[in-house]
């Protein structure tokens, strides 16, 4: 479990985030959800301590994740698993060695245990005979499943996805949704997904976090979100479901 107190946080004079409480459970997507620019990326960020909040308190489990100098942080980000918005693969390397990196920083395993691992982690993501090519060799939806072996290659109890979806098909971006949530239920993990996809919501939203101008403005599951008396959100449904019809418009 991932607990957030009362986090603050301004960049000079302007307050980006304004008091924001969460709880974040295992073995659930939890979703943080709001329009760009709204701060939901940079909450994300204070969470895995990418950001020094101003203050507050951010809690994994029973250890005040906060209060901890970088050194201290690198014990719980070894448990730590990150899928970035642009995949984010290093492009000089192989997909075998893009799921192999965690496992040579913070593991001790032989050349064949770090193999074989990494062949369970690209099996289970559905991508098989892939091991030697490059991430320029690969498509939109397989850079992102080579994304998430990586992610799952230490096992994580935190898994973060910043914008999972970003540049896919409808169609890929719900393998990629079912994908998510079948690791979190597999593994228990803490699963937070920064998202502004209508659809990610609805099919594997089960605790959703909105936040509108750096405040946490309703918080609920995609079960209540439809019958939410919250204008803010309201309005950002509905305008999520006009782009989406616009742009199919524009397809035909």
């Amino acid at each position: 479990m991932i607990k957030a107190e009362n986090i603050t946080l301004a960049f000079g004079d302007r307050e980006v985030l304004k008091n924001i409480s969460a709880t974040f459970e295992p073995g659930k997507t939890n979703l943080i959800i709001g329009k760009s620019g709204s701060g939901k990326t940079v909450f994300l960020k204070c969470i895995v301590g990418l950001l020094n909040i101003n203050s507050g308190k951010i809690w994994y489990g029973d250890i005040l994740f906060s209060g901890l100098d970088f050194r201290s942080m690198k014990d719980i980000r070894k448990e730590m698993g990150m899928l970035f918005q642009g995949s984010a693969l290093f492009d000089y390397m192989t997909v075998e060695e893009n799921v192999r990196f965690p496992l040579d920083m913070f593991t001790n395993f032989t050349y064949k245990e770090k193999l074989d691992r990494v062949n369970f982690c690209l099996d289970r993501v559905n991508i098989v005979n892939s091991n030697h090519l490059f991430p320029a060799e690969l498509s939109g939806g397989m850079k992102k499943r080579v994304a998430i072996a990586r992610a799952i290659a230490l096992k994580p109890r935190y898994l973060f996805c910043d914008e999972p979806n970003s540049g896919l098909d409808p169609k890929t971006a719900i393998v990629i949704d079912e994908l998510i949530k079948e690791i979190t239920v597999e593994l228990n993990t803490t699963t937070i997904v920064n998202t502004h996809d209508m659809n990610s919501v609805m099919e594997i939203g089960e605790k959703i976090i909105f936040i509108e101008d750096g405040e946490k403005c309703w918080e609920g599951s995609n079960k209540e979100i439809l019958q939410s008396d919250c204008t803010l959100l309201n309005d950002f449904v509905f305008a999520n479901a006009l782009a989406k019809q616009l742009k199919q418009s524009s397809e035909i």
